[in-house]
């Protein structure tokens, strides 16, 4: 069975740093498209930052440029989101998925219509 869950979430204060990561299963990820998302309370889910299976590519969300750096390790079928000078307005449920492309591909999007599976997330909450 498919599965992906995402740890790491946390507590941090403006200006810290935390690392997440989504853990799969059931699956080579080495075949997959990697996106990490985002939901604050109120608002819609908006795309952070996606890593093809190739690990060429990579987008990243114009708020996060800079900041946020997405990694994978296939080997331990782990997709990580690295998160540096964090904001209160990072603040959200962050989300993993995936979507099927074929090992060595370049493919990459931030776009959440694009992913077939999904994990429930993970708490990041920036405050003082």
């Amino acid at each position: 069975q498919l599965q992906l869950v995402e740890s790491g979430g946390g507590l941090v204060q403006p200006g810290g740093s935390l690392r997440i990561s989504c853990a799969v299963s059931g699956f080579s990820l080495e075949n997959y498209a990697i996106g990490w998302f985002r939901q604050a309370p109120g608002k819609e889910r908006e795309g952070v930052s996606s890593i093809s299976s190739s690990g060429t590519s990579t987008d990243y969300a114009d708020s996060v440029k800079g900041r946020f750096t997405i990694s994978r390790n296939d080997a331990e079928n782990t997709v990580y989101l690295q998160m540096n000078s964090l904001k209160p307005e990072d603040t959200a449920t962050y989300y993993c998925a995936a979507r099927g492309m074929g090992r060595g591909s370049i493919w990459s999007t931030i776009a959440d219509y694009e992913y077939v599976y999904w994990g429930q997330g993970t708490q990041v909450t920036v405050s003082s």
